[in-house]
């Protein structure tokens, strides 16, 4: 039993210097601390990030609502009380707020108490975070989790979109050094080419400024928009990085994209339009780019190909490519059992994006977790791009034996905090320690 002595809200800073929530709980002595992170690019179905509004702080971005939300109604409503297990803590809160989207309280006022009691409970048992997720009722007897599997990483090298303003439509072109034997070398691998793919850039007189996740984010065409080619342009520097550093490009290391195409699309009377390229695209054009990209390049994983209302083109993606490429639901899926349930009834994509603070709470976030594992469907557990020095989705990804994260390039150190950790939880697992590999990309 966890007893809740005191809470402590504050209003701290992340990784973009915008404020987001702090949460202490305190017990016998033990304190446990959580920060929740938060998006650019954001689903529509995302449970609901509560800002102030007020221009006079932080340009109307301030949270000191959220905060009060802790201190006034989640505190009262936990202090004093005791908790035996997780989902009943959660529970509690969920009842609280009482709205399908965490609208009342706001889910970064909630999020952070549910994360901060997994580790106090940890804390209590005399565990790990990692070792204590593992043990939950949400996962005991149907991921058969061990808690010992280190996730490949899906590492951002190179921005786009959102989190970059260099006219590349897609958000995200990662790596994936998935053909090692140990987490610590595939992490090492991905490092190398980060920093391969940095001379190579500057030897062109491209920039080498970082975008929010740390990943490069130069302009490859002279013009606002990015002309046809430009994409394969970045797809093709990649591939002279991982050469330049030694390794083997689509055996020791592969490629992946977020493309987050909601971003770049539109509604018509026809259907979904995408601006891509400097022309407007039909779903059916998009997904021709696709195949033809996977044919050519070792793409493993595309996420967000289409947008999250483009459920038809969707099908499609998915019946043409989606018995050899992984095919991630981020914005369709939004970490919702509910829109999950619809993706696995229609047949769409084969992998669910995982982020805490889309859904609101840890339970719920196991509970779709646990939904996708019985549907066959991969979990790629997942940053914001917003974050912090908050290590936690490292010891949920190994807790949930998931098997892929996504937290930044090799650089920045809120993304470089989730890579330490690993690196600390592969050495406390020592022997006992899994890592995946190219495994964790076999389609069912």
């Amino acid at each position: 039993m966890v007893k809740i002595e005191k809470v402590v809200a504050r209003e701290v800073l992340d990784s973009r210097g915008f404020p987001t929530v702090e949460v202490d709980l305190i017990s016998k002595g033990m304190k446990a601390s959580a920060i929740v992170p938060s998006g650019a690019s954001t689903g529509e179905g995302e449970a609901l990030e509560l800002r102030d509004g007020d221009l006079n702080r932080f340009v109307g971005k301030g949270v000191l609502k959220a905060v009060q939300n802790v201190e006034r109604e989640i505190a009262p409503a936990i202090t004093g009380k005791e908790f035996m297990r997780q989902s009943v803590f959660d529970d509690l809160l969920r009842s609280l707020d009482g709205t399908p989207n965490k609208a009342k309280l706001g889910a970064n006022a909630i999020l952070p108490v549910s994360m901060a009691f997994a580790r106090l409970h940890a804390m209590v048992q005399s565990q790990q975070a990692f070792s204590s997720l593992a043990l939950t009722e949400s996962l005991a007897g149907i991921f058969g989790s061990q808690g010992v599997t280190l996730p490949v990483p899906l590492m951002n090298v190179f921005n786009g979109g959102k989190h970059a303003d260099n006219g590349i439509a897609i958000q995200e072109f990662m790596i994936v050094p998935s053909g090692f034997n140990r987490f610590s070398d595939s992490l090492r691998a991905g490092v190398e080419v980060f920093h391969s793919l940095k001379k190579i850039l500057s030897k062109k007189g491209l920039t080498t400024a970082v975008g929010d996740e740390g990943g490069f984010a130069p302009r490859i065409s002279a013009e606002a928009e990015a002309g046809p080619g430009s994409h394969e342009k970045v797809l093709a520097l990649l591939l002279d990085a991982i050469e330049s550093a030694g390794y083997r490009a689509g055996e020791d290391i592969y490629l992946a994209l977020d493309c987050a195409s909601s971003e770049f699309s539109e509604k018509s009377k026809s259907g979904v339009l995408y601006h891509f390229e400097g022309s407007p695209r039909t779903a059916d054009e998009m997904v021709q780019i696709y195949e033809k990209w996977a044919s050519q390049y070792p793409i493993l994983s595309i996420e967000d190909g289409l947008a999250e209302h483009d459920w038809e083109g969707w099908k499609t993606l998915t019946r043409r490519i989606g018995g050899h490429v992984q095919l991630v639901g981020d914005d369709l899926f939004v970490t919702n059992p509910e829109y999950l349930k619809l993706g696995i009834e229609r047949g769409v994509a084969n992998s669910i994006l995982i982020k805490l603070n889309q859904i609101g709470t840890v339970t719920e976030t196991l509970e779709s977790m646990k939904m996708a594992h019985l549907a066959n469907y991969s979990t790629v557990i997942s940053h914001r791009s917003g974050e912090s020095e908050d290590s936690f989705i490292a010891d949920l990804a190994v807790a949930c034996d998931a098997g892929q994260i996504k937290t930044g390039s090799a650089s920045r150190s809120d993304r470089l905090a989730k890579y330490n950790q690993l690196l600390r939880l592969e050495q406390a697992l020592g022997s006992r320690a899994k890592f995946k590999g190219k495994g964790s990309f076999q389609l069912k």
